[in-house]
Formats: structure tokens, sequence, C-alpha cells
């Protein structure tokens, strides 16, 4: 059996060119990159080759790039360090109802050690209302974090309207990139973005690393204590085998975007055509300002955790915004913020999402099988 993986929002497979360039530094090239000896200069100079490419990629400076073990660890450094670093100017921080956890949970954390947070609700495409905005802004705010395009229905956010926004304002902005980075063209300064978090799993490159660029104004503290790696910013010594892959990750996200736009946008466009012929009922679920490889759609009236273990039964790896767990469904917290508790699409909605090594065969094929299933439990 042919088994379809569209589930590369979750994680995506490490890319061939990625895995060679990411050898020589587990076999040949060894050393220490804070050593000052030959072998240690061979990983420092990777290092900061890749740290260019980073930079490069986000319109950023080397020095504003901060290498980390992934997108977790970056949020949780935007977030603890600038609140803990700025406390003296305010106490207030404002995010949005649908973020990833790694920016919901930190604030909880944050509410404990006595910030307030406030949590901007989405309309029912997922974005944010400015006026909201606006009107959470006070002179307390230290940190505005809304992620670039959301994980679970692909919905970007008004980024050049809030940029406007946060003009003249004290407030840091935060954004957490790690679905958008390497398939929308993102520029920091233009967009006046002080902190941006990415991860090098979602791009084919390595789990385990990632990054966050800081402006060189931005003033934080590190979580981690230790050597002074990273330029005091981020203890530990480097994951030179993983940045190293990253580094080749953001070349080939940086060369294939755009062929991968229209790939992906025409994935979409194939499965819309065979939901709509095969005559089932459904509806898509985002903004047509969305991320091109991640498709949230509902099934009226279906059961999403049958449907799910239906298709991978089928050989599809698909996956929902409801996490399955114990035989109970932990309803989406963004599916929520968008439909409201009450809805049924917070349990009909199933994500796709494309990615390296996908076909027209395979998504035309995952559609029909879509359609059997849903045909066959609506029966039940």
């Amino acid at each position: 059996m042919e088994r379809i993986y569209l589930d590369h929002a979750a994680t995506s497979p490490t890319h061939p060119e990625v895995v060679q360039n990411m050898i020589p530094y587990m076999t040949e090239i060894f050393g220490n990159p804070s050593s000052i000896h030959f072998f240690g200069r061979q990983s420092r100079h990777a290092i900061d080759e890749a740290r260019r490419a980073c930079a490069k990629s986000i319109g950023a400076n080397p020095n504003e790039i901060i290498f980390t073990g992934g997108g977790t660890e970056a949020d949780n450094l935007a977030l603890l360090g600038v609140a803990r670093a700025n406390r003296e100017r305010g106490n207030h921080i404002i995010t949005t109802a649908i973020e990833h956890h790694a920016i919901l949970n930190t604030c909880k954390v944050l509410e404990k050690d006595g910030f307030e947070v406030t949590y901007l609700p989405v309309d029912n495409t997922g974005r944010i209302r400015l006026e909201d905005l606006r009107d959470a802004l006070t002179d307390r705010t230290i940190l505005v974090s809304i992620m670039y395009g959301n994980n679970e229905v692909g919905t970007i956010q008004p980024m050049k309207e809030i940029s406007k926004m946060l003009q003249g304002h004290q407030a840091y902005w935060h954004t957490d990139a790690v679905q958008a980075y390497g398939l929308v063209d993102i520029h920091v300064k233009e967009l006046g973005i002080d902190l941006l978090s990415i991860s090098s799993h979602k791009i084919n490159g390595p789990k385990g690393v990632g990054f966050l660029y800081a402006d060189q104004n931005v003033k934080f503290a590190p979580l981690l204590t230790g050597g002074e790696q990273e330029r005091k910013r981020r203890a530990g010594t480097e994951n030179v085998p993983g940045i190293a892959g990253l580094h080749r990750a953001v070349i080939l996200a940086e060369r294939d975007r755009e062929q991968k736009i229209q790939q992906y946008r025409s994935f979409k466009d194939i499965m819309i055509s065979v939901f709509e012929s095969e005559g089932i009922d459904f509806e898509v679920n985002g903004s047509e300002h969305s991320l091109p490889h991640v498709f949230n759609i509902s099934f009226t009236g279906m059961n999403i955790e049958s449907f799910l273990v239906n298709m991978d039964l089928a050989g599809i790896a698909v996956s929902s915004g409801s996490a399955c767990t114990a035989g109970s469904i932990d309803p989406s917290h963004v599916l929520v913020a968008m439909f409201g508790k009450e809805s049924d699409k917070i349990r009909s909605s199933v994500r796709f999402s494309f990615g390296l090594g996908n076909t027209r065969e395979q998504v035309e094929k995952a559609a029909y099988e879509t359609v059997k299933i849903v045909k066959r439990l609506a029966q039940k």
C-alpha cells in the first residue's frame, strides 16, 4: 500500500541535500566551535556561514540571529527574555487566542509571574481585528506577539497593518513565523519586526534546531546560563550538524519558494475540484490570506476521530485541530476561537498540509479516498 504523507505542517521530511550537508559535521568536522584551534575554527566557520544565510533570508543582520534548539525555545526566549528584562517599563503583553502553545503556555507562566496578558480574539477567518489591537495597547505594554501564519488553518495576519499600528509604541513586536518561514517573503526591517522565531524541521531541515531573530536594539535576558555562546544570549555548545543542516534547508527554501507556492495552491484546487465533483458537503476554514501549504476543511456531520482512523488505514496521514487522546477529544483552541465552542466545525475539521515529495497524483488519490471515507461514515 502506498502511504501518502499530507501532514507537513506537523513536521517535514529532511531533504536529502540537507542530510548530505550534515554528515561531514558528524564525522570529519567535529571540533567545538568555541575552541581556537583548527578543528574548532572549522566548526565556527560553518556556524558563521549559516548565520549569514539565515539573516539574509529575512533581511536581518547576522549578529541578530540566535541559534536555538527549535521554534519552542525561540518563542520562549523571545517572550520570557523580553518580559523579564523590560519589567521596569511595564508588565503588559498582548498576544492572540490562536497562537501555538509554545506562546500560550509561556504566557501562562508570565501571568503567574505577575504579568498581565491580553489574548486578542479572531474573526471566523482566523484574523485579528486591528481595532482590538489598538484598544488593547497601553503605555504599560512591552511586548506584542502575533503569529505570522497559523499552523492549523493557515491564516496570515495583517502584518503590514500591525506594523503601522505599532510604529512609535514602546512595545517590542514578536512573531512566531514557524509555519510561514520558507513560503512567505519576510523582511523584518521593512515590517519593523523586533523578534521572529523559526524552526528547521518545518522547512525540510533537521529537528532540534531553529533560530530567533532579535533586533540589535532589543533588550532581553537569556534563558540559559553557562558559557558565552551566541554572544552570551544562548549558552551551550552549538548544534553544529543541525545548524549546517538548517543552513542548507534555508538555501533550498529560498531557491524553491515560488515553485512550491504554485504547486501547493494547485494541490488545493485539485482537492476542491474532486470534492465538488463528488458532491460531498464541505467548507474551507480560514482566510483568503492563507499559507499555501495548509488546507483546513470541515466536512458537515463528520466525526473527525473516526475519519482520521479511516484515513490512516487507507495509508493517508493527515491531522485535525483536535488532539485525540485516550478516547477523548480536546477541541482545537484555534477553531474554538474562530467559530465558538458549540460549532460543529470543531468536531469535523481536518488539516491537509503539503510538502516535499507530494505529487498531483498523490493529492488526487488522497482526495478521492477522502470522499469515499466521508460518504461511508455519513451513512452510519
